[in-house]
């Protein structure tokens, strides 16, 4: 795991996903629970990356994204 940002406690991720469905008025199964604040933490991982990527101020936006 990269540094600077803590990564979200299980119960603050859970917490996440309990507001987050409630927000969104979507009705969320407890059978799918689990499922969704695994899919968040891994969410949550993948973000840390990408938000702690250095990119220079001069760096401009690809006008097509071309994989």
């Amino acid at each position: 795991m990269p540094t600077g940002l803590p990564h979200p406690t299980a119960i603050e991720l859970a917490k996440s996903v309990d507001c987050a469905a409630l927000v969104l008025n979507l009705p969320l199964q407890p059978a799918h629970r689990p499922g969704v604040i695994e899919n968040f933490d891994g969410i949550t991982t993948i973000a840390t990356l990408v938000l702690e990527f250095p990119l220079p101020e001069t760096v401009e936006p690809a006008p097509v994204f071309q994989p």
